[in-house]
């Protein structure tokens, strides 16, 4: 392989100002406006006829699964609009009319691309024919798919240990294309599958499954409408998972209450329009929250310690407050929590809170009275140091309420990307399960590999240390989703190839090794042909059912190709046709990987036919009160200690989170008008009391810095905005300041990187 040219690549993009407009936020989420800012644009993006054919079918049972996040599918969908503003503006960005070819990057190198801010890349369009960066080159250009199977082959073959391979999965890709992905890795023989359950919910499983004896949520979605309380905690359903928001209303109409704990007061849970009630948008709406409890960022622990040690006053005193049967029955631990609860002062519990007492004991009296109660938690508990921690505390008022494994009670973690929960499920892990090793072996003829891989964190730093040498990425946009920008584009530099199976071009397109391959896939609203039968997909909601997905668009291109194909021709190539598992075959029949899937992945059965229409629930031990896998056969009540972040005096902490104009790394739009921000994505939300301190007014040109281990990392240019933030907290969007969390710095148990309370100082911009 030649040396290569120096490529000049921005990790950033130019850093400029878009001409900010600052508005009071709007009073009510979704509503009318909602419904005319999906259609503007899915119309602009589309075409009128096209979208509209599209938003019929999207979450329909002879649809397809919305590309967005994975809410489900109530048992009784609205005909007419299952989706949300940002599900129709996902599809559309999806299924764009604006495409882009080998012709449009003979125009436009790489170092000239890397200049654009991440919206002005997403907006260039689908990409419509496999494309090869050579490393002599600035510019990508066609190449076969033939060819470009047979450059992955070589360098595959070329390693001399296969842990010198990495598989990233994002969480768009199908359970079929997931699992087959998965397999290629372990035959080619290495366990490095990280994933963006190790970005996002990884804290939730490791939580979960040490407390209940299962990663996953244990409540159904018509669990959420019969519950007597929910506890909507580090999430923001209106931006996020609109859907959510109809839910939490017919929770509301059924008599329930709704907490939200939460640093920022979310529009979606302050009041809700229900674009699917005419009534309702021509209405004043649904208050959604009956109390917020605006606690500081990461003192989620002191809240719920400080709850509990109320709950237990009253229990004492008046009793049938907890569930004492349950506790008995079913629960180890509830000893220790008391004693360690008694070791707690609760004046220093609230003054860390930063939540007013009276909130709090209304919270309690509420949760004093009532047994039906369900927890939603989303990356506002994950992301940091103690995230796993943190979500055990929330199971300990669960356990300690009965409010597990019955119905209209229990844990919802709020999954992100549309299929992320079903990616797991069928083996995208970086860690070694024997018993499913064990049936692949049996029922695949191979043998997997026994060692653990690599996570997200350890990926990046055996690339950076060049351990690492092929990277390959089934969607997402790895080098801005991950921590520590600077650093991960480094070490996606040092791969000698990196491998992206993608739809639209992202910036993990011009941050690349010295080759780089794009191989253009099927977006999920288009129709998938193999062999002249029209194949459907599977994915996994966040309540853990099976479903099919069948586009209905025609492809962007007769030159791209599906997921399960593309995996599938590589592996074909790689293994010469000559192995256990008949890959080819399995690239044009997804039944196969379906049965391959109901073989080896405990819990799937006769996928095929019952995915169809609203799908099947996989098993869920912790519904039905099942914990013999843990110690002793019961559910484990908790020791979780208080966060410690030891703030200089300078210091302040920085939380991220997604305007409404986006999805994940991808950009719709500059506007974030739940916040009242227009046309910018460079600011900084403060108290206006920290602003003062710092002698700083509305919208200063300020520099944000990050130090830990002596490193100090820095995020350029953004403008104060005044905003109702606790006192010592800032906030701030991602991408943008991905580049200020350090890729050592993450939970030691989920190894999540503290993307939600990084400790920062900022200054005034020269």
């Amino acid at each position: 392989m030649k040396n290569g040219v120096k490529r000049n690549i921005s990790y950033t993009g130019k850093i400029k100002f878009s001409g900010i407009q600052i508005k009071e936020p709007l009073s009510s989420s979704a509503g009318f406006l909602g419904v005319k800012e999906a259609l503007n644009h899915t119309f602009k993006e589309m075409g009128i006829i096209r979208a509209t054919k599209a938003l019929m079918k999207m979450n329909q049972e002879d649809g397809f699964r919305c590309p967005s996040c994975a809410w489900p599918v109530p048992l009784k969908p609205s005909k007419v609009a299952e989706y949300c503003e940002n599900g129709a503006k996902a599809l559309a960005d999806e299924a764009t009319t604006q495409h882009i070819n080998a012709d449009f990057f003979a125009s436009h190198s790489v170092e000239e691309l890397s200049q654009l801010t991440d919206f002005e890349i997403n907006k260039l369009g689908r990409i419509t024919e496999p494309l090869l960066l050579r490393p002599d080159s600035l510019h990508y250009e066609s190449i076969s798919w033939e060819n470009a199977y047979e450059i992955i082959a070589k360098e595959l073959h070329d390693l001399n240990n296969p842990d010198k391979a990495i598989f990233y999965t994002s969480g768009r890709s199908s359970n079929e294309a997931a699992f087959l992905y998965g397999m290629f890795a372990r035959a080619f023989g290495t366990n490095n599958m990280p994933d963006c359950s190790n970005m996002c919910h990884e804290a939730s499983g490791v939580a979960l499954s040490n407390t209940l004896g299962i990663g996953k949520g244990s409540t159904t979605l018509e669990d959420l409408h019969e519950a007597e309380v929910v506890l909507t905690v580090g999430q923001n359903p209106g931006t996020n998972h609109p859907r959510m928001l109809a839910a939490l209303e017919k929770c509301k109409n059924n008599g329930g209450s709704v907490i939200s704990i939460n640093p920022l007061e979310e529009l979606g849970l302050v009041n809700f329009k229900n674009p699917q009630n005419i009534s309702d948008m021509l209405g004043s709406g649904t208050p959604i929250a009956d109390i917020h409890l605006p606690v500081k960022v990461n003192e989620d622990i002191a809240l719920v310690k400080l709850i509990l040690k109320k709950l237990v006053a009253i229990e004492t005193l008046k009793g049938n407050v907890f569930d004492l049967e349950f506790i008995e029955q079913y629960t180890n631990g509830y000893q220790e929590l008391m004693e360690d609860l008694n070791k707690y002062d609760s004046s220093e519990l609230l003054a860390r809170t930063g939540v007013s007492e009276n909130d709090i004991d209304k919270t309690v009296a509420l949760l004093a009275s009532k047994s039906k109660i369900i927890v939603c938690w989303a990356m506002g508990l994950t992301q940091h140091k103690n995230g796993v921690e943190t979500i055990q505390e929330f199971v300990n008022l669960l356990l300690l309420k009965g409010a597990i494994g019955k119905p209209s009670a229990g844990t919802f973690p709020v999954r992100g990307h549309s299929n992320v929960q079903g990616d797991r499920s069928v083996g995208i892990m970086h860690f070694v399960n024997k018993e499913f090793n064990q049936r692949i072996q049996k029922h695949l003829g191979f043998a997997p590999p026994t060692t653990k891989g690599y996570d997200v964190a350890a990926a990046i730093s055996a690339m950076h240390r060049k351990e690492a040498k092929v990277f390959m990425c089934l969607g997402g946009n790895f080098a801005m989703a991950a921590a520590d920008t600077e650093y991960t584009a480094q070490a996606i530099q040092n791969c000698q190839l990196t491998v992206q199976i993608s739809t639209k071009l992202n910036r993990s397109h011009l941050i690349t090794g010295q080759t780089a391959l794009i191989l253009p896939t099927y977006g999920r609203s288009e129709k998938d042909y193999q062999n002249g039968q029209l194949q459907f997909l599977t994915m996994e909601s966040s309540t853990g059912k099976v479903r099919q997905s069948r586009g209905l668009l025609k492809p962007a291109s007769g030159a791209i190709k599906s997921e399960p194909e593309i995996i599938a021709s590589i592996a074909h190539t790689y293994f010469d046709g000559n192995h256990a598992v008949n890959w080819k075959a399995m690239g044009q029949d997804y039944n196969l990987i379906r049965d391959a899937i109901d073989k080896t992945v405990k819990g799937f059965e006769n996928t095929s036919e019952r995915s169809k229409g609203f799908g099947y629930y996989l098993p869920n031990n912790a519904r039905i009160r099942d914990f013999s896998m843990l110690p002793q056969g019961k559910a484990k009540l908790t020791i979780n200690t208080l966060s410690e972040h030891r703030l200089e005096k300078d210091e302040l902490l920085l939380m991220t989170f997604r305007a409404h104009d986006q999805f994940n790394t991808t950009i719709y739009g500059l506007n974030d008008r739940y916040r009242g921000i227009y046309n910018e994505r460079r600011v900084v939300f403060m108290n206006q009391e920290d602003m003062l301190e710092k002698n700083l007014k509305a919208q200063d040109i300020i520099n944000i810095y990050s130090t830990y281990h002596g490193k100090t990392r820095i995020a350029k240019q953004f403008l104060v905005v005044p905003y109702k933030i606790p006192k010592g907290n800032i906030g701030a969007y991602y991408p943008e300041t991905n580049v200020l969390i350090p890729h050592d710095e993450f939970d030691p148990r989920s190894r999540q990187h503290i993307s939600k309370s990084i400790k920062v100082r900022v200054e005034r911009s020269e």
